[in-house]
């Protein structure tokens, strides 16, 4: 007769969140730092200096050539974090399972086995809550900071402070009035090009934070020259005449350690981003991946480019089976230096 550990593994854990995930929209991070997979703790890659290209030097015929050294690049190596959690199912729906292996209902049994299944998938999609906050953390700030369960970690990627500006006073965008969102975004596409020879083509912000270039006076006086009504479409198609960069708009939420809903992007942030990836969201290989693949009473699957899936059966009463989500991953950045962060309003 099939008991708890037929039903309850890592491999069919894995199958329904495929299926269950199957038309869930990519969060926006994942589509600028698609996932990569490498062996190993150690996150590492070369940031350029800037990105704009250094002449060639002369040379005289039937003479040795001039060696040039790697001036401007700076690898970047740090250790990645790890995150691990794991649940059990709970007395209540072990016995209900057990009782309704034994009875034949396999209806009944689907319902049960579908619910300890959804718990489990709740693991696994928090694992990419981690990743959107730490590329979005990244987007906003340069650096990324992890401070829960006891741990704290910094990373700081170095990103150029002349490619991040605080506006103050009538400058800010909340001032409605005398601000010129136009020309700020303008300037500081300037600043990358100039530093970098790449323009930005996008931004990312709130919807609070949209809502300044909304309301904002000198666009609206735009749109009504333009003789347009002043709805979000127009506004946008405005911006993007006079700077060449699209705007999304991005207020997707997380609920944080305190149970509190929590935007990933924060408001009063305007980042200017180029085209094309930043980046990669790099996994590295976790315990359960390096060690337990074939260990005995033990089933490993991975998940969603490097997240650990690990089913563990427990024989000792009670008879239970444990399930562990594990991952060890950080962003590289190679795009950094094409990036803008502006602060558009303090309080």
């Amino acid at each position: 007769m099939a008991t708890i550990f037929d039903y309850v593994t890592a491999k069919e854990i894995a199958a329904y969140w495929i299926e269950a995930g199957s038309n869930r929209l990519p969060y926006l991070g994942a589509t600028l730092f698609p996932g990569a997979k490498q062996l190993g703790l150690d996150l590492s890659w070369l940031k350029g200096s800037k990105g704009l290209p250094v002449s060639l030097k002369p040379s005289a015929f039937d003479t040795k050539p001039t060696l040039r050294d790697r001036i401007g690049f700076t690898k970047i190596v740090t250790e990645m974090p790890f995150f691990r959690e794991a649940m059990t199912i709970n007395e209540k729906d072990r016995q209900n399972l057990n009782n309704l292996i034994a009875s034949g209902n396999q209806k009944a049994i689907d319902i049960v086995v579908g619910n300890i299944y959804d718990d489990a998938v709740g693991l696994i999609d928090s694992a990419e809550v981690v990743w959107e906050r730490m590329r979005m953390q990244l987007l906003s700030t340069g650096k990324i900071a992890i401070t829960e369960n006891g741990n704290a970690l910094d990373y700081d990627y170095g990103f150029d402070a002349s490619h991040m500006e605080t506006l103050e006073t009538t400058a800010r965008w909340s001032d409605l009035d005398d601000s010129t969102p136009i020309q700020d975004i303008i300037d500081w596409a300037d600043v990358i090009e100039d530093d970098t020879g790449t323009r930005p083509t996008r931004a990312i912000c709130s919807r609070a934070t949209f809502q300044y270039l909304l309301n904002n006076e000198a666009i609206q006086t735009h749109i009504t020259n333009l003789k347009l009504l002043p709805t979000e479409a127009n506004v946008r198609r405005v911006i993007e005449e006079f700077t060449q960069v699209q705007i999304a708009v991005y207020s997707k939420k997380y609920k944080n350690a305190a149970g509190a809903a929590t935007q990933f992007f924060p408001d009063n942030i305007f980042t200017l981003l180029p085209s094309g990836t930043l980046g990669s969201s790099v996994f590295g290989t976790t315990p359960e991946e390096s060690d337990l693949m074939t260990a005995e009473n033990v089933d490993v699957e991975i998940v969603n480019t490097g997240v650990a899936l690990t089913t563990i059966k427990k024989a000792e009463v009670p008879v239970n089976v444990e399930t562990v989500v594990s991952m060890i991953g950080l962003p590289s950045f190679e795009g950094i230096d094409n990036v803008f962060i502006a602060t558009v309003h303090t309080d």
